[in-house]
């Protein structure tokens, strides 16, 4: 029973696949232009009746509203593979924050701190020296705090040698 239920399930993913491919091509658009042209071309014909405007507008309605399933399917099913693929580059990079596997599953809430996180590690990043370097928030935080810690050595190690010149000039 599952596996007739997967094999249809199967079937409809790359029927929805193959229309949603073909439905973007340059052969659908110019069909589908001939189409409207031959409609626009038939209205003398018709006397610009209420049934020539009905077959156009009934025929767009319906091919719209089952595209909008068939594509949103298609849709649905690239946007899994795009997010698995993002998750396997996250997982297997030693330096990036595992709390970014699976973020699509997470509350707006829960996106928008991190977003602030990224915010703050972007701040981070404008002061460093080289536009080239990239780390991970708790590593730019950590980098920060010691290249503090290393100015406020510096300007210590100053003060005295500032001292001992202007006793001399006294």
């Amino acid at each position: 029973m599952k596996n007739k239920k997967q094999n249809s399930s199967n079937a409809f993913e790359k029927f929805a696949s193959n229309v949603s491919k073909a439905a973007g091509s340059t052969t659908a658009f110019v069909s589908a232009f001939a189409i409207v042209l031959v409609w626009a071309i038939c209205g003398p014909f018709f006397n610009y009746s209420e049934t020539w405007q009905l077959v156009i507008n009934t025929g767009t309605t319906i091919i719209t509203f089952l595209m909008v399933f068939l594509i949103q399917k298609a849709q649905n099913k690239d946007s899994l593979a795009i997010q698995l693929k993002l998750n396997e580059l996250v997982a297997s990079n030693e330096y990036s924050s595992n709390s970014l596997v699976d973020i699509e599953n997470m509350t707006e809430e829960e996106m928008v701190i991190i977003q602030k996180y990224y915010r703050r590690l972007s701040e981070l990043a404008k002061k460093d020296e080289s536009i080239r370097t990239s780390h991970s928030i708790a590593e730019a935080h950590q980098q920060h705090e010691q290249k503090d810690k290393n100015r406020g050595a510096r300007k210590l190690a100053q003060k005295p040698n500032q001292t001992a010149q202007n006793k001399s000039k006294k």
